[in-house]
């Protein structure tokens, strides 16, 4: 082996164990919450930063899926749906501005 040879060999190990031990980044997942009659559906659990959820309206009333900390606000006519990515880490208040009653809470983690 050329001199230098056994370091570049060891950094190559090296590196090759590094990519099999880190843990790989898991896809952002799609999650449905409904709205029926005057209730969020329970939040969904496993919830990440990058994650998408679709609010659906299947009630004959306006709603809306507002966060407390102001990362989103949805507005849900009758029948509808739309869609939000998760942006931030923590416990996400959420609420309906048209109903302050209906409320849900979101865990997201990093």
């Amino acid at each position: 082996m050329r001199p230098g040879g056994r370091v570049l060999a060891a950094f190559g190990a090296a590196a090759a164990a590094l990519a099999l031990a880190a843990p790989a980044s898991a896809a952002p997942r799609v999650a449905t919450i409904v709205l029926d009659k005057m209730k969020f559906a329970p939040a969904p659990a496993g919830l990440h930063v990058g994650d998408r959820i679709i609010w659906v309206n299947r009630y004959f009333l306006r709603h809306s899926a507002t966060a407390a900390d102001r990362s989103f606000d949805v507005d849900l006519p009758a029948g509808k749906s739309a869609a939000v990515v998760l942006r931030n880490a923590g416990a996400v208040a959420v609420a309906c501005k048209y109903h302050p009653g209906m409320k849900v809470q979101l865990s997201v983690a990093k």
